[in-house]
């Protein structure tokens, strides 16, 4: 007898060209990046960092500019957000949107996943934006919170980090060790090779699947890419983790992730079993002077 091959979770990239700071020609043309996904068979839609403004920022000695780009922060039930919501329902598929979140104090720069029922399962607001340059005016996120996201393809541990909090380690390993299976990263950078390795390495050692969706060129350099989170094969051999990887230019990429089999990697596999908590106190501690 044929073995029935286990169901694969669907992920689309959508690595798109923003439309400078205009919010509904970016609403506009996200829904329909949204449906051809679903179009595609995707399960999971992903944006690139602050979809809502195209991650646009401001001159931080231009009160002017900051004013302006305050303005056009979104809340989470603007018409912006709850069209996405809606689309996500209709679709039947999950949408990981990207905004300029208003927030008291400053503006955050936020993921809000929709599951395919079209319910907010998980927010996520970037813990680490750059305290340099105009994201010094963002509100951080305090936690790394993890949703069970319902997908046809069954159940499954989601979590997010944006862009910078990728390049700290300590965050994809709190997201592994509350839980996670995949963690989507939407992204608004060049990504050359060191921060490719390092991504890379976020996945070898927590064991854990990652998404990530860039801006094309000429904005960043695409190079959006999913990994696995399988560095073994079951021999023990070493596997490429890369599912899928896109190219410079704007487009939508299908990665395809077996759930069951990182899953049964992770039973075995020692980098999260075998860790001495009691050891590492000083990591949570701030640098002496």
């Amino acid at each position: 007898m044929t073995p029935i091959p286990a169901p694969t979770l669907t992920i689309a990239l959508l690595q798109l060209a923003p439309c400078g700071q205009d919010p509904q020609a970016n609403l506009e043309k996200g829904l329909t990046a949204c449906q051809a996904a679903r179009d595609l068979g995707a399960d999971v839609a992903l944006f690139p960092e602050m979809w809502s403004t195209g991650y646009a920022g401001f001159d931080p000695t231009d009160e002017d500019q900051r004013r302006a780009w305050e303005a056009q922060a979104l809340s989470l039930d603007s018409p912006f957000v709850r069209a996405y919501q809606e689309q996500a329902r209709q679709l039947g598929m999950a949408i990981g949107l990207t905004l300029l979140e208003r927030w008291s104090g400053g503006p955050r720069n936020t993921l809000v996943l929709f599951d395919r029922w079209g319910q907010p399962v998980l927010t996520y607001a970037k813990a680490h934006p750059c305290a340099f340059g105009w994201e010094a005016a963002l509100t951080p996120g305090e936690d790394f919170p993890v949703c069970a996201l319902d997908t046809a393809q069954g159940q499954v541990r989601v979590g997010a980090m944006i862009c910078f909090d990728r390049e700290f380690p300590e965050s994809a390993r709190l997201l592994a060790l509350n839980g996670a299976e995949l963690i989507l990263v939407p992204n608004a950078c060049q990504l050359e090779g060191n921060r490719l390795a390092q991504f890379r390495a976020r996945a070898f050692e927590n064991m854990t699947a990652l998404a990530m969706t860039n801006y094309p060129a000429p904005f960043e350099n695409g190079a959006s890419l999913v990994l696995d989170g399988r560095a073994f094969g079951p021999n023990d051999e070493s596997r490429d983790m890369i599912v899928a990887q896109a190219g410079a230019e704007e487009g939508i990429f299908l990665a395809c992730l077996d759930l069951e089999s990182l899953r049964g990697y992770r039973e075995h596999e020692v980098w999260l079993a075998y860790r001495r908590p009691h050891l590492y106190g000083s990591l949570s501690r701030p640098p002496q002077p």
